[in-house]
């Protein structure tokens, strides 16, 4: 039901800043549990802050204090503000999201994703 694009990844040294958008299209995002997930190389996908029933946003210890995700309801687009990027935070970065049910919560895992966008830190 839900299309989701993200963009705003490239190379910055460590202490840099990015933005990363994620544009959905079909539906509305209000309508989604959302989170912001990454993979890096030869890793694990983690998740970096989710937005869910659980509560939130919930940020990984390892991003927290650096990053801030955000909605722009009138764009229907997803943010993720990191600064202060470190080497480890180089990774394919993935918005997803999974539909709220009648009571407004989500269960099971994100089914809806989008294809990536790069970000790489060096130092």
């Amino acid at each position: 039901q839900v299309r989701l694009v993200e963009s705003g990844g490239g190379s910055v040294q460590a202490g840099g800043s990015l933005r990363l958008s994620c544009v959905a299209s079909g539906d509305a995002l209000s309508k989604y549990c959302l989170g912001w997930f990454r993979q890096a190389p030869g890793k694990e996908r983690e998740g970096v802050v989710l937005i869910d029933n659980f509560g939130g946003p919930s940020y990984a210890d390892s991003v927290k204090d650096r990053c801030t995700i955000s909605r722009d309801y009138a764009e229907n687009t997803l943010y993720l503000h990191m600064n202060s990027l470190k080497p480890e935070d180089t990774a394919m970065h993935y918005c997803a999201a999974v539909k709220k049910n009648v009571y407004g919560t989500c269960v099971g895992e994100y089914n809806y994703w989008g294809q990536g966008t790069q970000v790489t830190v060096s130092s």
